[in-house]
């Protein structure tokens, strides 16, 4: 970037020197060639199409920055959106907190105390703040940095100074651990996967918007959201879920920045969780 406004300052300098004018088109269609556009692949026919269709009308006419991941183990099917852009995590981190945290206690063969299923119940079912400052300082750099490497979630940056929700999280890393909660592997017990998966489907009513949004009746729901405004990029809206049932077995990331209301950021995660849900359950 600094590269190439220092050569565009070159050219313009040149230009005011010679009396050249310079075209400005010129300089506005590189940017324009390189909005990020969704990408899906599918081992069912038509469904791919389909799904970059519908989600690249539902962000259409959406302000703010968004990033967008599917993955649908029954159909093979994924998709994808600006997938390695970082986003301040807000309360979306609690679930690898969480799970940070059980990943250590199956090291040394524990189950968890009273104290952690009470800060880590508050945590995920409520986005308790304070329950989630415990555990983080509880478990230290060291250990979040050590689960994020077992669990290959590499462009994941924890935030300094015990500010976790400057956490800077990316949707291919979110799906890493959303595919890690939903299928057998050495990272997570079978406990500690249900147990997370569980308290994500209990999380209060209110805070149940976002990638949930039109799933449809039969398919359990497990949620986790996060929002934060900022005085650079507006509000954060984020929600991550996984979803099982209908002869689907998926997981769904959808970060936004730039948004400018609470509100608006949710309308825009369920515009396109409405139509992921939708094409999934017609395929």
């Amino acid at each position: 970037m600094t590269s190439g406004i220092s050569r565009r300052a070159r050219v313009l300098a040149a230009a005011v020197g010679t009396g050249v004018l310079v075209p400005l088109v010129a300089t506005a269609t590189p940017a324009a060639a390189a909005t990020p556009t969704v990408t899906c692949t599918s081992a069912k026919a038509g469904l791919a199409a389909k799904l970059k269709k519908d989600i690249t009308a539902a962000l259409a006419t959406r302000k703010g920055t968004v990033a967008v991941g599917l993955h649908d183990r029954s159909t093979n099917t994924t998709c994808t959106l600006r997938a390695s852009s970082a986003y301040d995590s807000a309360s979306v981190v609690k679930v690898t907190v969480l799970a940070t945290l059980l990943w250590d206690a199956k090291k040394t063969n524990r189950y968890l105390t009273d104290r952690e299923n009470t800060l880590a119940k508050a945590m995920i079912t409520k986005s308790d703040n304070a329950a989630t400052s415990t555990l983080w300082k509880q478990l230290g750099m060291t250990k979040i940095k050590g689960f994020l490497s077992a669990a290959g979630m590499t462009q994941t940056k924890p935030g300094a100074n015990g500010y976790w929700g400057l956490t800077q999280i990316t949707v291919t890393d979110e799906q890493k651990l959303l595919k890690l909660l939903t299928a057998k592997n050495t990272v997570l017990s079978d406990n500690s996967r249900s147990y997370i998966l569980k308290l994500m489907g209990q999380v209060v009513s209110s805070q149940r918007w976002g990638t949930p949004y039109g799933v449809p009746s039969g398919v359990t729901v497990a949620v986790k959201n996060g929002w934060l405004q900022r005085s650079t990029n507006g509000w954060r809206v984020h929600s991550v879920g996984a979803f099982k049932g209908g002869g689907h077995d998926y997981v769904m990331t959808v970060l936004t920045h730039g948004n400018s209301t609470m509100n608006y950021g949710i309308a825009t995660i369920q515009a396109v969780a409405k139509v992921i849900h939708k094409d999934l359950a017609a395929s």
